[in-house]
């Protein structure tokens, strides 16, 4: 289930004071790593788990993606990590472990905090491992573990088909047949179902393919890309180019930093071309029910020429993004008698539809930003009406923050970085977070005063973590300041945060303090229905109401939902940005080989 983060106490950092320890001026940091994995080899190749004990700090975590609990799992402490490794060592029996040279070094990423951070390989009897872990100075001069990463990097018998082994046979003349006789299932059905084709779809089905699973994407648009390619005309990508990368396929470098909406549709169009990705676009999933005999799913496609497909599949994916279809709208008093017009976020096109008119604009999030910044740019006349505070951050002071030395020009190669990324728990870095938060506020510090000024309501994030958890708890909250922030300070787009809204008038909005506000057009940017709605739909009622919570985090601060079973056996759901979506495509591609494997 999904905890209150702002409950959650925040964990002490292995501060030097905390660790009460010094860092001797002469660290030889691999022999100190390499001394260190080989005593954590004896005790799990020895089958004695007890034996971790003296290699870990008291306030430790080990965090495994799938390598040892096919799960996200993150322990927290000695005894829950012992725990952890008397269930599961026996079954998986975890051996051949070999430290890594690249990215051995002693860090010091604040002036208080030291550690020596070592990538390792591992192999379990039917996975091949990966991990990485920091070590911290004791007391008395020990070096142990403060965190410890261990993640399935794949399953052995069952390599991807990439380099080497890669189709190497010449083809000539009968690729566009093979091509059209493979994505439409003519003979076969596919094993995997992925309903919707963005980039998490089309970044599983990449996945999926190069693992020889067939497997076949269900995209209700024309075209891929049109999620993209049929919202506002003013969206762009706020996440640098480093940070999206899709799998097997990354951007060019003369890509830009942050892309425009449509660059992106034709980027995910290409992609799925060039990887030869079944898909059938203009068609949309209309059932799947669940055979209680075999556990597979019986799904009815409707095709973009009106016939019907039956199909009879494994497993079933939604990757149909954060929320469902249906616009979150406000419940409003007076609507029928407003004689101007409505529309939600997801409905608007262009500014210059609603040339000459008063626009107000419901929200003060991302979208209420961009759409609000893409009127006044129009010469419309805008009013952001802000109903709660906003965090808000500018990319540039951020990203140089938040991603310096890893998603950037010079960071390590996109593999390593979402590794490296993953190997700190996201409970423990709540402190990391709060003092990257607390830096980016200081480089902030103008527009944000310029906009208190101006009235307008920000916040820190939960826990003062900024952006960290507002994105893990909710997926938004947030806005990258990319103009509209100014444009607000400025005051060229105007704000209205002073009163809740009572009811709608002929002409606007009553607030209860009994001010008015014109209008002729009200855009709410107030954000799309609960995620399950998109199982519901499709399903029924009776699976989406075993459905757990999807996004958010649990007691363990590992994500609720995505990337997980959701409810039903081959029931999935997968969600997230780029990055996520990129990282997790692997993990969820091998869990098509749950049935075969020994794990529970």
């Amino acid at each position: 289930m999904a905890v209150d983060i702002s409950q959650i106490p925040v964990p002490p950092l292995p501060t030097l004071t905390n660790l009460n320890a010094t860092v001797p001026d002469d660290v030889d940091a691999p022999k100190i790593a390499s001394e260190w994995l080989a005593a954590l080899a004896g005790c799990l190749e020895s089958d004695n788990p007890t034996g971790v004990n003296s290699l870990f700090v008291e306030d430790s975590w080990w965090r495994d993606m799938f390598s040892l609990t096919w799960d996200f799992r993150t322990f927290h402490g000695i005894s829950s990590i012992v725990s952890f490794l008397n269930d599961r060592i026996k079954s998986t029996r975890p051996r051949s472990f070999k430290l890594r040279q690249d990215f051995l070094e002693l860090q010091r990423p604040f002036d208080d905090i030291a550690w020596i951070i070592a990538l390792f390989d591992f192999e379990t009897d039917t996975g091949i491992g990966f991990g990485i872990f920091h070590l911290v100075p004791t007391s008395n001069g020990e070096w142990k573990a403060h965190t410890l990463y261990t993640n399935l990097e794949g399953l052995k018998g069952f390599p991807e088909r990439i380099g080497a082994l890669r189709n190497q046979e010449p083809n000539h003349g009968r690729w566009e047949e093979d091509r059209n006789r493979e994505k439409e299932f003519e003979s076969t059905d596919p094993t995997v179902l992925i309903i919707g084709g963005g980039h998490s779809g089309l970044g599983l089905a990449a996945r999926l393919k190069a693992y020889g699973i067939p497997n076949l994407i269900v995209e209700c648009n024309v075209r891929i890309g049109d999620n993209w390619r049929n919202r506002y005309d003013a969206l762009s990508l706020h996440d640098p180019v480093w940070y999206d990368h899709m799998p097997y396929l990354p951007f060019p470098p003369t890509w830009p930093v942050y892309a425009p909406a449509r660059k992106v549709a034709n980027w995910l169009e290409s992609y799925a071309d060039i990887l030869d990705l079944n898909v059938w676009t203009s068609s949309e999933v209309t059932a799947a029910v669940q055979d209680p005999s075999d556990n597979k799913w019986k799904v009815t496609v409707k095709r973009g020429d009106g016939t019907e497909r039956a199909l009879k599949v494994n497993h079933v994916v939604f990757a149909t993004g954060f929320s469902s279809s249906i616009p979150k709208i406000p419940q409003i008093p007076g609507v029928e008698k407003f004689k101007g017009k409505t529309l939600h976020s997801s409905q608007y096109k262009k500014a210059s539809d609603h040339a000459g008119q008063k626009v107000v604009v419901v929200g003060a999030c991302t979208s209420a930003h961009d759409i609000a910044k893409d009127y006044y740019n129009h010469g419309v006349d805008v009013t952001m009406y802000q109903r709660s505070s906003t965090y808000i951050m500018s990319p540039k002071n951020g990203y140089d923050v938040l991603f310096k030395g890893l998603y950037d020009e010079s960071g390590p190669h996109t593999d390593i970085a979402d590794r490296l990324g993953a190997s700190l728990p996201l409970f423990m870095g709540l402190g990391l977070a709060q003092r990257g938060a607390k830096r980016i506020l200081e480089l902030d510090r103008d527009i944000l005063e310029s906009l208190r000024k101006r009235g307008f309501r920000t916040n820190n994030g939960i826990h003062d973590t900024g952006v960290t958890m507002l994105y893990w708890s909710k997926g938004g909250g947030y806005y990258f300041e990319v103009g509209a922030s100014q444009l607000i300070a400025d005051g060229k787009i105007k704000l209205k945060n002073d009163s809740p809204i009572k009811e709608f008038t002929e002409t606007g909005f009553l607030f209860e303090d009994g001010s008015e506000l014109p209008a002729e057009v009200v855009v709410f940017a107030t954000g799309l229905s609960d995620i399950r709605g998109n199982i519901r739909k499709i399903c029924g009622d009776e699976v989406a109401d075993k459905c757990p919570p999807i996004w958010g985090l649990d007691k363990q601060g590992e994500v609720n939902g995505s990337v997980r079973e959701v409810g039903s056996p081959g029931l999935w759901y997968f969600v997230g940005n780029f990055a996520f979506s990129r990282f997790h495509s692997k993990h969820l591609a091998l869990r098509e080989y749950l049935p075969r494997l020994p794990f529970s």
